[in-house]
């Protein structure tokens, strides 16, 4: 059996690896290198300070882990089985990385109750944890009484070289190191090695330095390997600075045990392989055979179990006191925590006429965050460094700062990437927040990783997304998207809206509000546009819609999107003075439109008229499932120009004249 000399955290450490090694073996693919080298921290952390019931894995005031290192996911799995949740059971480990299985290839959060947050692109879990962190701010400031705490946990972290290489990372540690989140704990697996070898071949920075510039508390613990209370001692020390996040070096072997491949790039993705699995098991003094489990490392670690069931009972007593002492507030924070929104809310989205005067779409968003802010208190966002041309300002409220974590206004600086990220963060906090981000739609592509991981993740997180085309003008093709809106059309699970008017905006927010398990893509306009009594918040939310239309069955169909819309009105109306038959459909958004019913589908686009004309201010690619091998497309398959916006749509060909003279070529 196992050596003597070993403790029983020493077998709880050595558990969790085998697992892990075990786990890949299996597989014959995986990561098995972190989880040796960071068992230890790992194990310190979960046993002596996370606050977690394992039974109730959503339990609303637990503590958060991320493992931003997700390829070291069996870390985490090994973790979530000897604890006692039951998400993942052995066999789950056993099918590890397989078809269907609870234990995919690296953490998500849609597969295992247990995982907060998605992670595998190096980076955004530490980005992903400082909106976690922000949201724990935010409604502590905003819930908590003097004498009743209700909100009260931390965000913890294991990251590693790769995450602390990567952009994201530094984008959004330096954003939390401005706001003091104190909760927010770091454990940095300093293993100097990456996939192409010694990190010293690419990095060789001073890490604890560049934190304590963003105004983190940093500690290093030199021994991650065999010092659990120099591990616990930081933890505990960082839990104590309560003005700065913490980030604790915690330096470390890869593969730690492996006679002949610890501390080598060839543990970092692989299997060890049998004989180094074996020479492993002898060095480590591990005798059990694969994936045994000692009993006594499972009696101590299930008493997570018992533990976790007492915190959440305490907490329950606390909720049960403030909803005494504070009924209207905890009704609020319920209602939030249960994802539900207030009755009405809708109500509130402002509707227009063609009476109403002609403002750019951008200025209609501003003016619905702003009728939505006071009837949705979960609402809150910002923009990277772009708040006067978003128009992302909420009046209600002040600014999100050190000290003021129950303001909604969030700054995020010009960091797209992060931005990005720490929204899905605050997203996956479940707690009901809805945030919004916003920049120009051209720097989607900046923030391109994180979007799709929020789509990936099933969150809804909502892009407000001005400057959509290349009538935005001056700034030139750096600026003017033109193949933005295709590309992310075709990202799964991602709504892009692109309202024509007021209305459809309304609309747009209507949508993005209630999807609360997909993001959506509000594309918006810098110039001015026309409102128009036609158009609709309920057309808008099936994707498309008949705006006007002739007697019988149509000759043309023209189709038109956001800014250009009203070039298909203006030409439909030249065109049935000369007596064609012409359609005019709004299609703010394919995606929901594709999910209408088959008739729905036909009484829009009816399969008989084949002459179908779309007219968009982007890329051509896409469109074609519509129009047909009948039908055009006025696009713009080429980088945009610097010129006034009005001169580039006419350059363009973004013209009444135009849309005339394709419509009847078309039908010539």
């Amino acid at each position: 059996m196992v050596v003597a000399s070993q403790s029983l955290e020493e077998l709880c450490i050595n558990a969790i690896r085998f697992l892990a090694i075990d786990a890949v073996e299996k597989a014959k693919s995986g990561h098995p290198g972190l989880p040796m080298g960071a068992a230890p921290m790992a194990f310190v952390l979960w046993d002596q300070f996370l606050r977690f019931n394992p039974k109730n894995p959503r339990w609303f005031n637990r503590d958060r882990f991320v493992l931003s290192a997700g390829h070291g996911c069996m870390l985490q799995y090994a973790l979530l089985h000897l604890t006692g949740y039951d998400s993942v059971s052995l066999e789950d480990i056993k099918q590890f990385r397989q078809w269907g299985s609870a234990t995919p290839g690296h953490p998500e959060n849609f597969e295992t109750p247990g995982v907060e947050v998605t992670t595998g692109p190096l980076g955004q879990g530490i980005a992903n944890a400082v909106g976690l962190a922000m949201a724990e701010a935010h409604l502590a400031a905003r819930f908590n009484q003097p004498d009743c705490t209700l909100v009260d946990h931390y965000t913890y972290v294991i990251l590693g070289d790769g995450c602390n290489m990567e952009g994201v990372s530094g984008e959004a540690c330096s954003l939390a190191g401005h706001l003091g989140l104190g909760k927010l704990i770091a454990l940095y697996d300093d293993n100097h090695i990456s996939i192409d070898g010694s990190t010293d071949i690419a990095f060789t920075e001073d890490v604890g330095k560049r934190f304590e510039a963003y105004g983190w508390h940093v500690q290093h613990v030199p021994n991650g390997n065999t010092d659990l209370k120099a591990i616990a001692d930081a933890i505990a020390a960082a839990k104590a600075v309560t003005d700065k996040p913490s980030l604790i070096k915690v330096t470390t072997t890869i593969g730690y045990g492996s006679p002949r491949k610890a501390n080598t790039a060839g543990v970092h993705g692989a299997p060890l392989g049998e004989d180094e699995v074996k020479a492993t098991r002898e060095n480590l003094g591990w005798s059990y055979a694969p994936f045994e489990i000692p009993a006594d490392v499972l009696n101590h670690m299930r008493k997570a179990v018992e533990r976790g069931a007492s915190l959440e009972a305490e907490w329950q007593e606390t909720l049960a006191t403030y909803r005494t002492k504070y009924p209207e507030a905890a009704e609020e924070f319920e209602r939030m925590l249960a994802g539900t929104l207030p009755d009405g809310w809708e109500q509130a989205l402002p509707r227009y006429t063609s009476a109403d005067k002609a403002i750019a779409t951008r200025k209609h968003s501003e003016i619905t965050l702003n009728a939505l802010a006071p009837v949705l208190p979960e609402l809150i966002g910002g923009s990277a460094d772009l708040t006067h041309s978003n128009l992302t300002e909420l009046k209600v409220s002040g600014d999100f700062q050190k000290g003021q974590y129950g303001n909604r206004n969030l700054r995020f600086g010009v960091r797209e990437h992060g931005m990005g990220a720490i929204c899905n963060g605050i997203a996956l906090h479940n707690s009901g927040l809805i945030p919004y981000c916003a920049t120009f739609l051209v720097f989607a592509d900046y923030m391109r990783a994180a979007m799709r991981l929020a789509a990936l993740s099933q969150i809804g997180v909502i892009y407000v997304m001005t400057h959509d085309s290349i009538g935005l003008g001056e700034d030139g093709p750096t600026h003017q998207p033109v193949e933005t809106l295709a590309s992310l059309r075709v990202i799964p699970n991602m709504l892009v809206i692109r309202p024509a008017d007021g209305n459809e905006t309304s609309g747009a927010y209507k949508v993005a509000v209630a999807n609360r398990h997909r993001p959506t893509v509000i594309a918006l306009s810098r110039q001015n546009l026309p409102n128009y009594d036609e158009t609709s918040i309920d057309g808008t939310g099936r994707g498309a819609y008949i705006i006007s239309d002739s007697e019988g069955t149509p000759d043309l169909i023209l189709i038109g999107t956001g800014s250009e819309l009203h070039l298909c009105v203006q030409a439909a109306e030249q065109l049935r003075s000369a007596g064609t038959k012409v359609r005019v459909v709004s299609m703010p958004c394919w995606e929901l439109f594709d999910e209408q019913d088959a008739n729905y589908k036909e009484s829009v686009l009816p399969k008989a008229v084949t002459r179908r004309l779309a007219v968009e201010a982007g890329s051509t690619f896409g469109w074609c499932r519509y129009v047909g091998d009948a039908g055009a497309v006025i696009g713009i398959d080429r980088f945009g120009a610097s010129a006034p916006g009005n001169v580039c749509m006419e350059k363009f060909g973004f013209t009444v004249d135009n849309v005339v003279a394709k419509a009847k070529a078309l039908l010539s």
